[in-house]
């Protein structure tokens, strides 16, 4: 058992879960608050994979980030156009765009269903480099050669997401965003145009999505035509996992209980490479762990309705008895 939870598989776990955490905080702002199902963030989170792979391959890493948000900016406009202009139903507006980034991914990608970034600087050697430059021997050690540094900066990252994110939904736009996903009559007797928060929403949506595939690139220093596949699934199971255990709150709660979400899921299928399961089998694995996630609200649903109901059983006899 000591072989399985071992730090280097609860860090790797955690740099993953931290970076999918951005995709899940996407799902998060559509599908939580907007009450939108966005089928296109399989092919949005290549798509900022794609563009940050390119721009980092000509050597500015930094700017590749950004222009991966500017992406997918674009994608989550394209998904609300068709939704509040041309009439199409969320989830066949979503699809359309997912289908047609397959196309436009693989032309950010020079038309090649792969890139290799492995001699290109991304935003991990420059904090590498900074390190190694302006800290002791002691901190190297520690933040380099035992690789603490990538979750450092994954974290900061996220966190910094969090709170803007937090403080936007916040403000009186983030407020008539998450009014116009309670009750969208209500926002339009406001005189609250909700063709323009769904955009704004869809939007900001796509632009964390395609930020987490940005990461994603750098961090594995590759990118693939198919690395998006399933990925709205993974967020939200990472989604209803965080929700679960951290429960309604506060907009922040929420937040972060939507990054220990995917934290935790990434977890579980890190104890599962670890415990030998095949290659072949991580796809009904995490299969499961999705149908599991989704199903945990109403399973506990049922078990403390079941629970109630064998007390009041329970009390009944006792008071017969007596």
């Amino acid at each position: 058992m000591g072989s399985i939870f071992t730090i280097s598989i609860l860090q790797s776990a955690l740099e993953l879960g931290f970076i999918y955490s951005l995709v899940v905080l996407a799902l998060f702002v559509s599908f939580s608050i907007l009450n939108i199902a966005d089928l296109s963030t399989d092919g949005c989170f290549t798509l900022g994979c794609a563009v940050a792979a390119s721009v980092t391959i000509a050597g500015h890493p930094v700017l590749a980030l950004f222009l991966a948000m500017g992406a997918g900016i674009i994608s989550g406009f394209v998904t609300a156009f068709l939704q509040t202009r041309m009439g199409v139903e969320s989830i066949l507006a979503g699809i359309i765009v997912n289908t047609g980034l397959y196309t436009i991914n693989i032309a950010a990608m020079g038309f090649s269903s792969n890139m290799n970034l492995f001699k290109c600087d991304s935003i991990f050697t420059i904090v590498r480099d900074f390190i190694q430059e302006h800290m002791g021997d002691a901190a190297v050690q520690i933040l380099i050669r035992k690789g603490w540094y990538k979750l450092i900066l994954v974290a900061v990252i996220v966190i910094i997401v969090s709170v803007l994110l937090s403080g936007f939904l916040g403000t009186r736009l983030g407020l008539s965003i998450r009014a116009t996903g309670d009750n969208d009559a209500m926002v339009r007797a406001s005189s609250i145009n909700p063709k323009f928060t769904i955009t704004v929403g869809l939007c900001l949506s796509s632009a964390l999505t395609a930020l987490s595939g940005g990461l994603l690139a750098q961090y594995q220093k590759s990118c693939d035509i198919n690395l998006g596949t399933g990925m709205v699934t993974i967020a939200l199971a990472s989604l209803i996992i965080g929700e679960t255990f951290v429960g309604k709150g506060t907009m922040f709660k929420r937040i972060l209980g939507v990054v220990f979400g995917s934290c935790l899921y990434r977890f579980i299928v890190a104890v599962a490479i670890r415990i030998n399961v095949p290659a072949e089998c991580l796809k009904l694995v995490s299969a499961i762990i999705v149908a599991v996630a989704i199903a945990f609200p109403y399973i506990k649903e049922k078990v403390k309705f079941a629970k109630h109901k064998y007390a009041e059983i329970a009390r009944r006899k006792k008071e017969g008895a007596m």
